[in-house]
């Protein structure tokens, strides 16, 4: 069975301090290996900082912007592809002030759970 979703704004919901639209897993049978889900922040808006234990791939579908990770920032635009290792602490920054276009990205993860940390002593 095929199944098919679109990427809509408008099925976003307020996450990680930028809106998120869930693609995977998504309401079949069984559970997926990966997550994935679509992304938009607001132009001169920055994500909260986010630190989990999955490896992540960020697609980078409009707008213009930058993402740091572990203290490390990399300018990012409309086709970049930046890796992200899991462990590692990372913000995404929509570089526009001006009122111009917002910045939206596809974002695949896995194991589709994070892994619980280890209690501190």
């Amino acid at each position: 069975m095929i199944t098919k979703l679109r990427i809509d704004p408008a099925l976003a919901r307020d996450e990680f301090g930028t809106r998120c639209q869930r693609l995977v897993p998504w309401s079949g049978d069984g559970e997926p290996p990966l997550g994935a889900m679509a992304c938009f922040l607001a132009p001169g808006s920055s994500s909260e900082p986010d630190c989990h234990s999955q490896d992540e791939v960020i697609f980078v579908l409009a707008g213009t912007g930058r993402v740091e990770l572990a203290g490390e920032s990399t300018p990012v635009t409309a086709g970049d592809v930046v890796v992200l290792p899991g462990g590692l602490e990372h913000v995404v920054h929509n570089s526009r002030t001006d009122g111009g276009a917002t910045l939206s990205w596809l974002s695949v993860y896995w194991p589709l759970h994070e892994t619980p940390r280890e209690a501190s002593a």
